[in-house]
């Protein structure tokens, strides 16, 4: 099968993974593979169903948005080749493609594995893309580089059975400093670095923050720790990852996230459960190479082209907003706006050239869709601007208020009740033409999400939207819930915005200008737009704006939403970030002999903490399956656990010398030891097989049966 496209020069790990890929796509095309199973595996290898009815949106995994120039170009190449030719660079840092046929996929993946890109966990319930501040390694503010830490992270848990089939997505992100530019508070892990002195010895840190996020239900991430020695880090994240896969909601996907989990168990009971699971995880100390990310060198000297800027007055605010001084003195960093976070395949080449001519080969995607160049000398400043310009990627106004955050929306995702994109081309163009002053303002930002899931960040902004719609005698009216006062404050204390009012999203730009106006007017002199928000309060906004929500003043054209021209006609479809919905029992117990095979396979490699994780998993997959024939509901690993002890084991349907509990938590009372990997996994083929043996006799009964939607997902 991998003879259609070449595997040359690509990893072994990432060869595997397209060819099994290839191999899945090819029984789902053939009937052989039902469409449900088939989308939780494609997920988790980033391919994830858009809108559009039989194409795919293709999604990278960028750690820390780290990307060279070949890199950048060969996903351009993969663009044109494969889809519309358009690159989305996301809020995560990562880059996105739309409009793939799924046959494709795997040639995609092999085009990006040649250049050292992949695509495992961009999607799913796993350890997604981690998220750091672009200017890590050149922040003058930081106390050292941050980037080994993400890269070892990355790495460690990047094909991980830990986190492979969890009942939701684990986000973490690691700030340079006190500033938080990663957004660490609304993130499931967070990891801010610290120094402290111990007999005279400085000794490198993080202050550790957990169980943020944003969504329906926003919640500020907790402090775990003050200071975790930097050995800590992934022992800590590895062991409350553990907790949460055995924990966690499965069968409620909105309250399957670990903030949830931290939530109805108290942080205090969260973290006894990861000490509970120190003993038992692959490393009590992983102590990260310092020199894993060295720091990048500047290009080789050329003499820039011209050292005049085509457009004096643009230039000095280009200056001003999207370039500053890098910690390492007399070079610079380049800030890049690109609008809406998308760049054609053309232009993405072009700019990859001027990054190996003029700045390190080291570009980072920005949290805020955007490029961050390093390493630019002063020189060479008036021809990148002029470059840049030429590309329509010279915009001043990087990271302020002229630079608004805004998810793809209605455009390709299926979640989506609104379009996102024209209306933050059209609040841009507001900004520019009518309060150009405003286009340094740093202390404002707007972010727009098409849903309340929030992948345009809404709830961490000055100003944030997210798509809705007011149905009113008969009219669905295009509408976005307006929410102010998110965002980190100069201080790097992160807040969750708070609702105001909704508004159809014709509507708009017209609250935009009332909120800039009254700032101007009833702002005091250098105070910060959040201190002007909560010093005045949600209630005197909602009167300020509510106005426009009046249903009666209703015109034809607030019946259409941004970037269409027929009226609004609502259509969400269902999103697929939870993984499957149903299936079929014995198509579960194949998952737990799967499982059975990945454990043998990894105790041969003598990866034994791997296959201690695959032994239990088959367990638990096992004993849901059968659970599930008797149409008992499967919400987390812990219920199917005890279920099972009450259902099958104390009915002496199975027996076993201990209970089932004792049986499947050897996994967090034992060292990852040869030893109890090989009596670990002995028990999991004997259960596995007794599994077998009591499904067949259940077939005699009734037949295969269909699992409904809501039992499966645990």
């Amino acid at each position: 099968m991998s003879g259609q496209f070449n595997l040359k020069n690509i990893k072994d790990d990432v060869v595997k993974d397209i060819i099994e890929l290839q191999q899945k796509i090819a029984a789902f095309k053939n009937g052989s593979l039902h469409e449900e199973r088939f989308r939780h595996f494609r997920l988790t290898r980033g391919v994830y169903g858009q809108r559009q009815v039989g194409v795919q949106m293709f999604r990278t995994k960028i750690p820390y948005g780290k990307i060279t120039a070949d890199q950048l170009i060969a996903l351009a190449d993969a663009s044109e080749q494969f889809t519309n030719g358009n690159l989305h660079l996301t809020t995560r840092q990562n880059i996105q493609m739309h409009h793939v046929k799924v046959e494709d996929a795997p040639a995609i993946w092999a085009v990006l594995g040649r250049a050292g890109v992949t695509a495992f966990g961009a999607c799913g319930n796993t350890v997604r893309n981690m998220t750091a501040s672009a200017n890590a390694g050149i922040d003058p503010d930081e106390l050292f580089d941050i980037s080994p830490y993400v890269h070892a992270a990355y790495e460690y848990f990047l094909r991980n059975p830990i986190c492979q089939d969890m009942g939701r997505k684990i986000k973490p992100a690691f700030s340079s400093s006190d500033k938080d530019s990663a957004y660490t508070y609304f993130h499931d892990f967070g990891f801010i670095p610290r120094i402290k002195l111990v007999n005279g010895e400085e000794r490198r840190g993080f202050k550790v923050v957990i169980a943020g996020g944003l969504g329906a239900q926003a919640m500020v991430a907790q402090t775990a720790y003050e200071f975790l020695e930097e050995d800590q880090i992934i022992p800590f994240m590895e062991a409350a990852i553990r907790v949460f896969d055995r924990h966690g909601e499965r069968e409620k996907r909105f309250k399957a996230r670990m903030k949830f989990l931290v939530k109805s168990l108290g942080l205090e009971g969260f973290l006894d459960l990861v000490e509970q699971e120190r003993k038992a995880i692959k490393n009590k100390s992983f102590r990260v190479d310092r020199t894993l990310v060295p720091t990048p060198k500047p290009a080789q000297y050329q003499r820039p082209q011209t050292d005049i800027p085509n457009d004096a007055q643009k230039f000095d605010a280009w200056l001003m907003t999207n370039v500053y001084e890098q910690k390492q003195k007399g070079f610079y960093a380049v800030q890049v706006k690109v609008l809406l976070g998308d760049i054609k395949s053309p232009e993405a080449r072009q700019f990859a050239q001027l990054v190996k001519n003029y700045a390190a080969d080291d570009i980072r995607i920005t949290v805020n869709q955007g490029f961050l160049l390093k390493f630019v000398r002063k020189d060479a400043l008036p021809h990148i601007f002029n470059e840049l310009d030429q590309l329509n990627l010279a915009e001043p106004g990087f990271n302020t208020i002229a630079d608004i955050t805004a998810c793809p929306g209605t455009d390709t995702c299926n979640l989506a009740v609104t379009n996102s994109t024209a209306l933050a081309k059209k609040l841009e163009e507001v900004i520019v033409d009518e309060y150009p002053h405003l286009i340094n303002e740093s202390n404002i930002d707007i972010k727009i999400s098409g849903c309340m899931n929030a992948c345009g960040q809404h709830m961490a902004a000055s100003i944030g939207l997210h798509g809705s719609s007011i149905k009113k005698t008969g009219m669905v009216i295009p509408a976005m819930q307006i929410v102010m006062g998110g965002g980190v404050d100069p201080e790097g204390v992160g807040f969750i915005a708070d609702k105001i009012i909704k508004l159809p999203s014709k509507r708009i730009p017209d609250a935009l200008r009332i909120i800039l106006d009254d700032f101007e007017n009833n702002g005091e002199e250098n105070e910060y737009f959040n201190t002007y928000f909560w010093r005045l309060g949600k209630r005197y906004f909602y009167d300020l704006l509510k106005p426009l929500a009046a249903i009666e003043t209703i015109v034809d054209t607030d019946l259409v939403d941004w970037g269409h021209s027929d009226t609004y006609k609502q259509a969400i479809g269902v999103g697929e970030c939870a993984g499957v919905s149903y299936d079929m029992v014995s198509a579960i117990i194949g998952d737990a002999v799967e499982k059975i095979e990945l454990t043998k396979e990894a105790f041969e490699a003598d990866a034994f903490a791997d296959s201690i994780y695959h032994s239990y998993s088959a367990f638990v997959i096992g004993a849901k399956a059968l659970l599930l024939s008797k149409d008992i509901r499967c919400n987390t690993h812990k219920g199917i656990i005890k279920d099972f002890q009450t259902h099958y084991v104390e009915t002496e349907e199975i027996k076993f010398d201990t209970t089932f509990d004792e049986l499947v938590l050897q996994i967090n009372k034992n060292e990852a030891s040869q030893a109890f990997a090989k009596s670990y996994q002995e028990q999991a083929i004997e259960f596995v097989e007794e599994v077998l043996n009591i499904r067949k006799q259940q077939l005699g009964e009734d037949g295969d049966r269909e699992v409904i939607s809501d039992y499966y997902k645990a």
